[in-house]
């Protein structure tokens, strides 16, 4: 039985991130523990995203 592969979320907007979406992906700028993802459209409009370990916020 397959199991199913789950999809990185945006920590702005919370929408999955698709295959082949110039999405990226970085650590927390403050603390450094967080992997945080942002959609092509969040960081076209950028949208805030807020890290769940430090509270930093970041554009």
């Amino acid at each position: 039985m397959a199991e199913k592969a789950s999809l990185p979320v945006c920590s702005s907007c919370n929408r999955p991130i698709m295959p082949g979406e110039k999405a990226v992906k970085f650590y927390c700028f403050n603390c450094g523990q967080v992997l945080i993802w942002r959609c092509e459209r969040c960081r076209k409009f950028s949208r805030d995203y807020k890290c769940i370990n430090c509270a930093f916020i970041g554009p």
